[in-house]
């Protein structure tokens, strides 16, 4: 606004100036010329004026148009923020997905491990009662004894019962395995759904 003002100041000194330099005019037509300095004047006060509300409308428009475009700048920095949230919240997830996969095919492995070995102890065992019963049948017929006969059917239930055990034990850590995997699935199709 005070630069409006000025450039008004500067316009009217300027008219002010041409109307004093304007040269000395004959007696005779001076009572004609005294208008004409006023007139000049005058207009040149109403150009100034009519500049002087040109500049100010241009530096209103001006100022409400940056005003406008900083307000959607401001919109777009908090579009931007948003989905620079969301893209970070994205990534903890996968890599959160990731980690409970990675743990779950660990405990995975470790059971089918576990599995493994308790597959081939039972095997063992079942190997060994088919041995003690193919022993007890030759004793019977050996022994008449009922006391040798009676010690050999006990430790052949002890064998049985154990070995009825480990099938329990077994069935429930393929039922432990069963519902990891389950696990495991539902895990990998929320991360394939993510991406």
């Amino acid at each position: 606004m005070k630069i409006i003002w000025g450039l008004c100041l500067l316009f009217l000194a300027e008219g002010l100036r041409a109307v004093h330099a304007a040269p000395v005019r004959r007696r005779t037509s001076e009572v004609k010329d005294k208008s004409t300095p006023k007139e000049e004047v005058n207009i040149l006060l109403f150009g100034v004026v009519q500049f002087s509300e040109s500049l100010n409308y241009v530096h209103e428009t001006t100022e409400a148009k940056i005003v406008k475009i900083r307000q959607t700048l401001r919109s777009h920095e908090g579009t931007l923020e948003k989905l620079k949230r969301q893209t970070e919240q994205a990534v903890e997830v996968e890599r959160q997905i990731k980690a409970a996969i990675e743990s779950l095919q660990a405990q995975m492995a470790k059971q089918q491990a576990q599995t493994n070995m308790t597959k081939d102890w039972l095997a063992s065992v079942e190997q060994e009662e088919v041995e003690l019963q193919t022993k007890v049948k030759k004793l019977e017929m050996y022994l008449n004894t009922s006391i040798s006969i009676k010690e050999l059917q006990k430790r052949a239930e002890e064998q049985s019962n154990t070995l009825k055990g480990l099938q329990h034990w077994t069935q429930f850590q393929k039922e432990n395995i069963e519902t990891q995997n389950e696990q495991l699935s539902k895990l990998k199709m929320m991360s394939e759904a993510k991406t």
